[in-house]
Order: structure tokens, then C-alpha cells, then sequence
């Protein structure tokens, strides 16, 4: 029997189609094997394919998946219509009030946030690597909602699988950037070996979001380079010398009326 896809939700977005999948559930083999709908891995394109239509039957049956090509930018794209994967715009959010698709960002550490506003019908997904937190990508997403009817402050947010600050470990190059953009931003920064800082992403996004004024954040708090039977993580394949990694997706969307 095949093992089913293992879909991580969060109580801020209950009785939302939505998800944060894993690496559980898929047909890929080797160094990705799992669920990987990285369609950049290098992973064969029938298996990535079968990997999507698997991920989106277990979140919202039958609708398709709309991404972007993303690049670590604050850019959110507004969803009207479904575009093939050719057509992909360059953009690390989307946002819609469209019924019957689903939104998808793809992440292997980065921060993966879903965000819904119940009352007006409005979406939305953003991948937040830290360029693009820093950046803006999650007050972007926001503000798009917004366009499209949503209220800022009945906007609800997850947090999916991240890479947790026991894990990512930065230079003091890394932390000036952060302390330069507002000092408040020490508190995401524990010392490490000399030099050397471990980085609390999931709570800068989280606190970016509360800042932006979300109605309510939820953090799964879910490492994804502790926990390679779950997850895929850039970092681990790079500290295990692997030379491919795979990708897991985060998705949500609006049921058809």
C-alpha cells in the first residue's frame, strides 16, 4: 500500500482547504525520494508531476496548482487566472480571492506562510528565505489581500516547516544586515561558536507578521533540517555533501461555492 500524504495543518486556518506537506507520501526515488514538487530539483518530471497531483488531491481535490518561479524577491503576484508552468511568473507570494485553485510555494528551509481572511473570500501563500522577509514579501502578500477586499486585521497566518534557529547558524555579515535594517532584530540572534550566530527565522517572519497587524499567527514550529524522515532541507544536503535536494510545498485554496 502507498504510504499516504502526510499533511500538516494549522488550527489559525481550520476549515480551509490548506496544507504544509512533507517529503511523505510521493514516488520519488534517491537523494529526493518522497513527495519532492520541486519542479528545479533535477528530480525526473513524471515523478515531480504525479508528486503535485498527489499533494493537491490530498489538500482540495480536482483543483489545479498555481505557482510562481521564485527568486527570493518581496514580490506578490494577484492570482485571476490558472497558468501553466511554462507561464510562471517571477514572484515569491500570491494572492487571490479566485474559488477552485490552489495557491503552492515550494521551500527546502525557508519560511513558508499561509494566510487567509475568512470573511472576505481572500488568499494567499509567500515564501519567506530571508531575503525576502527582510524584504517585504509577507507585508506584499498582505497589502495584495488587501486589494482584493481582504481586512488586515482579520487576516490569519500559519507558519509551516522551517529551518529552526538550533539549525541555521549565520556569520556576523548576516546578522549586521539585520541590525542595520532595525536593531530590535538582535532578539532573533543567540551566539554560537565565535563569529557565528544562530538565526531564528519562523520568529522574524512571525513578528513581521504581528508588526503588519495580522489578526492572529500560529507557528507549527516544525524544523525541517532536524527532521529528514519529514522534510527536505537545502542545509542538510549541503552539510551532507548531497548533490541534489528536494522540495516540499505549502498549498491553499478557496472550495468551489
Amino acid at each position: 500500500m502507498a504510504e499516504p500524504v502526510e499533511v500538516n495543518r494549522a488550527e489559525v486556518l481550520a476549515g480551509i482547504p490548506h496544507g504544509f506537506l512533507g517529503r511523505r507520501g510521493g514516488v520519488s526515488t534517491g537523494l529526493v525520494a518522497g513527495l519532492n514538487m520541486g519542479l528545479g530539483s533535477g528530480d525526473d518530471a513524471a515523478a515531480v508531476a504525479e508528486n503535485r497531483a498527489r499533494g493537491g488531491a490530498a489538500v482540495l481535490p480536482g483543483a489545479p496548482i498555481v505557482a510562481c518561479y521564485q527568486v527570493h524577491s518581496p514580490d506578490c503576484v494577484t492570482v485571476t487566472e490558472p497558468w501553466s508552468d511554462a507561464e510562471r511568473p517571477q514572484a515569491d507570494a500570491l494572492a487571490t480571492n479566485r474559488h477552485g485553485l490552489l495557491l503552492g510555494i515550494v521551500t527546502a528551509d525557508c519560511t513558508p506562510v499561509l494566510f487567509a481572511d475568512r470573511e472576505a473570500g481572500v488568499i494567499g501563500a509567500a515564501h519567506a528565505g530571508w531575503k525576502g522577509a527582510i524584504g517585504g514579501v509577507t507585508d506584499n502578500t498582505i497589502a495584495a489581500m488587501e486589494a482584493l477586499g481582504a481586512r488586515r486585521g482579520a487576516i490569519v497566518a500559519a507558519i509551516g516547516p522551517t529551518i529552526a534557529q538550533a539549525s541555521y547558524e549565520v556569520d556576523e555579515g548576516f546578522r549586521s544586515r539585520f541590525l542595520e535594517s532595525d536593531s530590535a532584530n538582535t532578539r532573533f540572534f543567540m551566539a554560537g561558536k565565535p563569529g557565528h550566530w544562530q538565526f531564528d527565522l519562523p520568529a522574524y517572519v512571525a513578528a513581521r507578521l504581528a508588526a503588519a497587524g495580522v489578526g492572529r499567527v500560529e507557528d507549527l514550529a516544525l524544523d525541517t533540517y532536524a527532521q529528514a524522515d519529514r522534510f527536505y532541507s537545502f542545509r542538510r544536503a549541503t552539510h551532507r555533501g548531497e548533490p541534489a535536494y528536494g522540495r516540499q510545498m505549502a498549498l491553499i485554496g478557496l472550495s468551489e461555492r
